[in-house]
């Protein structure tokens, strides 16, 4: 299978196995708890998209699948999901006769990825502090 297909692959939010995918609330965890990682945006794909429109405050289809290095479909599918978990926004319209598809963050959206960055740098700091004190 290739990288494309694998990655465009992966159960929307709702398809998922049940695991906590509720949207981390700080950058802290209690010590002994994993920090809450948000489901819909850490699949690769879509952390991304979301990375990607984090830039700016809009891009055009064409500009973000290209940015992205996805395929329509799979960036199709991966918007759509975000756009049901209320982070992304979906504009329509024409330049010319042409159709267009623009994409942006929500405030949500951008407050997610905040969040989710935030665990993340959780683990990392977890992880350094276990490498810290096994090398003590």
């Amino acid at each position: 299978m290739s990288e494309e297909a694998d990655r465009g692959d992966d159960p929307a939010p709702g398809d998922a196995p049940a695991r906590d995918e509720r949207p981390a609330q700080s950058g802290s965890a209690a010590p002994d708890e994993a920090p809450a990682l948000d489901g819909v945006i850490h699949h690769p794909t879509r952390l991304t998209l979301v990375a990607f429109l984090s830039a700016c405050d809009e891009a055009e289809f064409a500009a973000v699948r290209d940015g992205c290095r996805v395929s329509d479909s799979v960036l199709s599918k991966n918007a759509s999901a975000l756009e049901a978990a209320g982070y992304l926004r979906v504009r329509k319209g024409h330049v010319g006769k042409r159709p267009r598809t623009w994409l942006s963050l929500t405030p949500a959206g951008r407050q997610a990825l905040a969040r989710h960055l935030a665990a993340l740098q959780d683990l990392v700091d977890a992880a350094r502090g276990a490498a810290g004190s096994v090398g003590a």
